[in-house]
């Protein structure tokens, strides 16, 4: 929990003595790097803590899609557990008219039989090293464009250093914990040859649809598996979760080992209260038109509604995700416990003359930043963020006229996403042959070209520019017939020829891209330096005064990087009635109605004799997690594989700003489930035992 008394001046608590208790109240959920575990804390509140031993396991054992979801190794011979969603964009493109996996479901049969995902990543965390003081001095005493040219820098140089000449093998980041409070250099094994080899129908991965989705009870059967190959066989894994036959119990300690995207829990107040307009009056309206979009596109026909399926299901997702955020947003209780933590802080700070010199009016630069920000943000998500040009054609055309200009530079000069460390990721995108659909690419275009002449008007002069005299609907339909970045051969060229090749294309998206990035980057520009480096440098200040007064005993916000957290197997309260822990296969077939989306496909309906219906399907905890943990393994204490994380209830979408154990619960498919629709629903007996370890 980040706060749990209201602070109140007339109680008798001097601001160190409520402070700390902020610390404690902290320190006991949270999401942990491996590399600082809360291991006191654990032992209180589990009766046991990981061992080194168990820790390099889960190190070892955690994997990480390199496209914004949690996985881990199932077997010595790469095998590789997630969720469905997580797979859901590889077995669309491997889908066609003939052939719909998403519907159908898929299962090789053989490691002949196992199909490449044409851009899919998986990475390993190996090597976790602080560089922080190399990092600060790097930037010490600059500001604006200076400051954020000198970070760019050393983070480049930090990770070319890691890669050397192994970046096909070899990811480096630089990470940011509490906020600039620690620098971290994470080095990967990533695995680029990944292979789809089962994924059961997307009705049973996502049964309940989206009236189902952040709630609880649940029966879906969220899962996916695929293998990691090196030099054409199967990766050799040394560490990796056997599956428990049993799953767990009520009441048993579990950890949840993943890569949790983003957190909000450190931010102050003024960021706090930015990000709630924005997704108000900005994100979810637009969400929530794209959504309409996609739903009437998918009602156009079969195959329209097979291309757009996955696109849909991440815009209704993002759409509940972001707008739960936003009710927490709206609880004055958060923000006023957000006050007082800031209060407290600053009253600190202002006590001690050395932090009083030196984070000075940090809150204020903060503050004057996200105004900076809100006038800013318009032109620069429009054209910097791509929101005006939403379009697979564009990003491609992009990606070709950065690259081109920015490996011209030396790597300490580049963007970060063009840096060398950054590049086979980018690579594996752009030469993607996954398939591109010009009709549901001119939809989106269509869309994104209206929406940025609404949000900027149409007196604009860049909007007036790109439209001239067109309007939003026929210029996408003439860029999209016209372009020839839909073949990878013509993509592959343009990569390798430079920025001379880019120049002399006739290509019309390469042509726009020319076109707006100038203005792009004048934005990015602007915005790096009177707000991200202002941010950045201020949040600097305000980490090293909550170090001085709390330490490191509370977790850093989630940064898509590996952290563990641990709870136990717990249903809780709502509405005056108790939500038990667990449901049941049996359960699935009671919820179902026949009809989308509580249809249950017809291997379930044939396979019902032969299943235990009170096989425990869905389970919850009270494991802290995020969005980015989708696909995360629930661990027991003996390190074997008792669930997989997909989902949080609704009031764990707040969690991305204030955790409450009461009511916080993740969401997981049950191992014992997962080894009963394998084997009896699915025929899938030759992969259950190779997940048991035998």
């Amino acid at each position: 929990m980040f706060l749990r008394n209201q602070w109140n001046k007339s109680q008798c608590l001097g601001v160190l003595s409520f402070a700390l208790s902020v610390t404690l109240a902290q320190a006991e959920p949270g999401m942990w790097t491996l590399d600082h575990l809360p291991t006191a804390a654990m032992q209180k509140d589990l009766g046991w803590s990981p061992s080194a031993d168990w820790t390099h396991k889960a190190l070892l054992g955690a994997a990480r899609i390199a496209g914004g979801c949690s996985a881990s190794f199932v077997s010595k011979d790469g095998l590789v557990l997630t969720n469905h969603h997580c797979a859901a964009q590889c077995i669309e493109e491997i889908s066609d008219a003939g052939k719909n996996y998403l519907k159908e479901g898929f299962l090789a049969k053989s490691r002949a039989e196992e199909r490449s995902c044409p851009a899919m990543e998986v990475n390993r965390l190996e090597k976790i090293t602080d560089v922080t003081e190399t990092v600060k001095r790097a930037t010490q005493g600059l500001s604006g464009t200076e400051f954020q040219k000198a970070k760019n820098a050393v983070e480049a140089n930090l990770t070319a250093e890691c890669a050397a000449k192994e970046k096909e093998k070899i990811r480096c980041d630089v990470v940011s914990l509490y906020h600039g409070g620690q620098y971290k250099l994470y080095q990967y094994h990533r695995f680029q040859d990944v292979r789809l080899v089962f994924a059961p129908e997307q009705s049973m991965a996502f049964f309940g649809g989206d009236p189902d989705n952040f709630n609880f009870p649940r029966f879906d059967l969220d899962m996916a598996m695929v293998r990691v190959y090196e030099g054409g066989q199967p990766a050799a894994v040394a560490e990796f979760f056997p599956l428990n036959a049993q799953g767990p119990q009520a009441g048993e300690p579990v950890m949840t080992v993943g890569h949790p995207g983003s957190t909000q829990r450190e931010l102050t107040l003024a960021q706090l209260q930015a990000r709630r307009d924005n997704l108000a009056l900005n994100v979810l309206p637009r969400l929530s038109q794209e959504r309409g979009l996609l739903t009437e596109f998918g009602e156009r026909g079969v195959e329209q509604k097979r291309i757009s399926t996955t696109e849909l299901f991440h815009v209704e997702n993002s759409f509940k995700a972001l707008h739960g955020q936003l009710d927490a947003l709206l609880n004055p209780g958060l923000l006023e416990r957000k006050a007082a933590d800031e209060a407290a802080l600053q009253e600190f700070v202002s006590k001690t003359p050395a932090l009083k010199n030196e984070v000075g009016d940090a809150w204020q630069q903060i503050a004057q930043a996200e105004k900076l920000a809100k006038d800013i943000r318009p032109a620069y998500s429009q054209w910097e963020s791509g929101a005006a040009l939403q379009t697979r054609y564009y990003s491609m055309a992009r990606a070709l006229v950065r690259g081109a200009a920015e490996r011209e530079k030396p790597n300490a000069e580049r963007l970060p996403e063009y840096n060398e460390s950054a590049l086979p990721q980018l690579q594996a995108r752009l030469f993607s042959a996954a398939p591109i659909y010009p009709e549901f690419e001119s939809l989106l275009l269509t869309f994104s070209l209206t929406k940025a002449r609404e949000v900027l008007g149409a007196d604009d002069e860049v909007v007036k520019q790109i439209l001239g005299l067109e309007s939003p609907a026929n210029l996408a339909k003439d860029l999209v017939a016209r372009t020839q970045l839909g073949d990878s051969a013509v993509r592959h060229a343009l990569w390798d020829g430079g920025m001379a090749a880019v120049m002399q294309s006739q290509d019309p998206f390469i042509q726009l891209a020319l076109k707006v990035d100038p203005i792009a980057r004048g934005l990015r520009t602007r915005y790096e330096k009177e707000v991200e480096s202002v941010i950045t440098k201020n949040s600097e200040k305000i980490a090293k005064a909550r170090f001085a007064l709390w330490g490191d005993r509370q977790a850093p916000d989630a940064t898509f990087t590996l952290r563990l957290s641990y709870g136990r197997v717990k249903g809780w309260q709502e509405r005056g009635r108790d939500i038990p822990p667990f449901t049941t296969l049996g359960g699935a077939f009671t919820r179902a109605t026949g009809a989308e989306p509580f249809k249950l496909p017809e291997s379930w309906l044939a396979a019902k004799a032969r299943l235990n219906l009170a096989t425990p399907f869905n389970f919850v905890s009270t494991n802290d997690i995020i969005g980015g943990n989708s696909g995360s393994p629930v661990l027991n204490t003996h390190g074997e594989l008792v669930g997989l994380v997909f989902d949080g209830n609704l009031p764990s979408l707040g969690g991305a700003y204030w955790f409450d154990e009461a009511v916080n619960r993740a969401v997981a498919v049950d191992s014992a489930a997962i080894i009963e629709a394998m084997n009896q629903v699915y025929g899938a007996q030759a992969l259950t035992q190779e997940m048991l370890g035998h």
